[in-house]
């Protein structure tokens, strides 16, 4: 029995995902920019993707700009708001809790001149509004901060923090990366208050290779990869249809059911958090009130890597950490006060409404088989 259980690294993608994705690779294939019908065809796929992904987050169609992913959306949101916003004012604000796409770009920013400010948990674990408005000021440009933390599960005060940091500072650009929340929280771009929005597709049930980055009427950002006038010249480059419209049918899929799907997660969730108590090495490294979605976990004592091989066997997928961390560690639980054998020793359990409880059965007693019989 295949037990899959690594959902915030990706997703299986939906019927209707594949549906679109194979009508526009057979159907509408033209290319959008071709001004003759087969390209019409084509740029309306896309016109009706971006539609619904506006649609979704309570935005203008204008507002949405496709991409190659969410680690591109993330590069264009600070790099292009930088570079807009950034000639006089040098600082950028981030989590220092973000995905690698995010914290590797401020850091390169911080190479070229902009001084970054990394916020992390109070000795609590928990992240606080005032801890971000403190650590900018007028010469701040852009804020960034994950709403969901892709490792933890730890939702992150995005819209307390942007609403504070506008009211103070009303210049400052609000960037929120959005990946492990979308389609399974409410995001809604101004109700958090935010500039910029990156979303990606092969987190819900869509496609990999596409995300989007919605950029508010009137904020500015400068493009990040020049060439033909595609995305109105913000992300030049011929636009990956059958990506866009897998994208746009999966959000159309899931939209209506996120309150519903949140609940049944959060069922799992609390079904595999009372089948793991009692594991006197199992340690729990997820918040109670995070996204169900994704669950932390340690067995003490047992390298994570060695386990995830050890589950492998068994056909049951889990992951260390992030995906694109390959393996190695972000620093992330780290800056969540879980250090040393305890860090060493994690593994990411991350569902959807579809995991079923005889499979986290199967996950919860192929664990202690291994605790018994892996070594440290």
């Amino acid at each position: 029995m295949e037990v899959y259980l690594d959902n915030a690294a990706t997703t299986k993608p939906c019927a209707e995902a594949v549906e679109a994705a194979v009508a526009a690779m057979t159907e509408n294939y033209g290319n959008p920019s071709s001004l003759h019908r087969a390209g019409l065809n084509a740029q309306l796929v896309i016109d009706g993707a971006r539609k619904d992904i506006a649609d979704s987050i309570g935005a203008d169609r204008e507002c949405i700009f496709f991409t190659s992913g969410a680690t591109e959306s993330n590069n264009l949101a600070l790099r292009g708001a930088s570079a807009a916003y950034g000639r006089k004012n040098r600082k950028i604000v981030i989590s220092a809790v973000e995905h690698a796409s995010v914290e590797e770009t401020a850091a390169d920013l911080e190479k070229k001149g902009f001084e970054v400010v990394r916020v992390s948990p109070r000795e609590d674990g928990r992240y606080y509004a005032a801890d971000f408005v403190n650590a900018c000021d007028e010469n701040t440009c852009l804020i960034s901060m994950m709403y969901v933390n892709n490792e933890t599960g730890y939702i992150l005060p995005v819209k307390e923090t942007f609403s504070a940091v506008k009211r103070r500072y009303p210049h400052i650009i609000t960037h929120t990366d959005c990946v492990q929340a979308y389609m399974k929280l409410p995001v809604k771009a101004n109700a958090l208050n935010a500039d910029l929005i990156s979303l990606s597709g092969h987190k819900i049930h869509g496609g990999k290779g596409v995300g989007a980055l919605y950029i508010k009427k009137g904020v500015r950002v400068l493009p990040v990869i020049t060439g033909g006038k595609q995305e109105k010249g913000i992300r030049s480059g011929t636009e990956s249809v059958p990506m866009i419209a897998a994208f746009g049918a999966a959000v159309k899929k899931l939209v209506l059911t996120i309150t519903e799907r949140y609940d049944r997660v959060s069922e799992l969730k609390k079904y595999l958090v009372g089948r793991l108590d009692g594991e006197e090495s199992v340690k729990v490294n997820s918040p109670e009130d995070g996204s169900p979605y994704v669950v932390n976990i340690s067995a003490v004592g047992k390298r994570s890597e060695i386990m995830l091989h050890f589950l492998e066997s068994r056909e049951i997928y889990v992951s260390s950490g992030s995906a694109c961390s390959k393996g190695q560690q972000s620093g992330v639980l780290g800056q969540f006060g879980i250090r040393d054998k305890r860090a060493d020793s994690a593994l990411r359990i991350s569902m959807t409404a579809g995991t079923t409880e005889a499979e986290l059965d199967v996950f919860c007693e192929a664990l202690r088989e291994g605790i018994e019989k892996v070594r440290g």
